[in-house]
């Protein structure tokens, strides 16, 4: 038998009281108040190490995350987010190498059931976010659940991702589509 744990990450229905999500809820709570009360860059970035499910030796990122889990968050060498970074990860988010995360992003991985009874019963469930190297995102780009973006690809601001794409596109608007293909050299 599964446990809600597992459920959630694997993007099956779960329920969200559970105690055991809870607990981890709490401390990632604690983690995320202890962070963003941090002036040692130092000791935020072992806050993260720590936090995060794993991290590349060099990242940055500034205060004001706002994070579920952060067990089920990875990110790449040469990370950098800008203020107001927001990762919701019942599923996994994973972002590769030289990601840079203009202010006020969102990452988001829950779902709610359509279906207002099973909604109402407090279930839910979600979809991993999978975004490959050299992923640029300008301000308030929002990433919804089940979205897998290729290489070098250049969210501008604004944009919500509803649906994956492939490499080497320039992607902007609500929802974003293809505006740019980038050249590869």
């Amino acid at each position: 038998m599964k446990s809600e744990y597992q459920k959630m990450i694997a993007g099956e229905l779960y329920s969200p009281s559970d105690l055991e999500l809870r607990k981890l809820a709490k401390e990632s709570r604690k983690k995320q108040n202890e962070f963003n009360q941090e002036d040692d860059e130092s000791k935020s970035a072992q806050i993260i190490k720590d936090w995060f499910g794993s991290t590349g030796e060099r990242f940055y990122i500034n205060r004001w995350v706002v994070v579920d889990y952060g067990i089920n968050i990875h990110i790449g060498e040469n990370f950098y987010s800008n203020y107001n970074l927001t990762m919701l990860d019942v599923c996994p988010i994973t972002i590769g190498k030289n990601a840079m995360i203009g202010p006020n992003c969102q990452f988001l991985t829950p779902l709610h059931p359509l279906d207002p009874v099973e909604r109402n019963s407090g279930v839910e469930y979600g979809a991993p976010i999978t975004i490959g190297n050299n992923f640029w995102a300008g301000g308030g780009v929002t990433v919804l659940p089940g979205v897998t973006l290729g290489n070098n690809v250049v969210a501008g601001a604004g944009a919500v991702i509803t649906k994956s794409f492939g490499d080497n596109v320039v992607l902007a608007g609500n929802p974003a589509r293809i505006i740019k293909e980038i050249p590869v050299k």
